[in-house]
This record gives structure tokens, sequence and C-alpha cells, in this order.
């Protein structure tokens, strides 16, 4: 897989996080999970460069 591939993957995977996140409530343990795979995301696609600014509408 080559890099922007992988970048790729994790931008769709980013925004379907936050699609589920957003239609749980925050006080749940599902959030929670979702919450540490966000994060996950968050750092992989800032280390690569990419800028969350416009993809991040969560911003937790």
């Amino acid at each position: 897989m080559t890099e922007k591939e992988m970048i790729k993957i994790s931008i769709e995977e980013f925004d379907r996080i936050q699609d589920y996140m957003i239609s749980c409530e925050k006080d749940s343990e599902t959030y929670r999970k979702m919450k540490r795979r966000y994060i996950s995301l968050k750092a992989i696609l800032t280390a690569s460069g990419v800028n969350l600014t416009e993809i991040d509408y969560i911003k937790e």
C-alpha cells in the first residue's frame, strides 16, 4: 500500500468515525471507544501532513 492510499483510507475512516460519533450519546461507552479511534486517526493524519481544518467537524 502506498502512502497516498493509506492517507486516503485514513481520511475515509476519520470521516466515518465522526459520523458515528455524532449519532451517539457523548456519555456512552460506545462513544468513548469511538473517540479513542478518532484520536488515533487524527494523530496518523496529522503526522502524515494532512490539514484537518476542513475535515475535523468533531474538533475534540
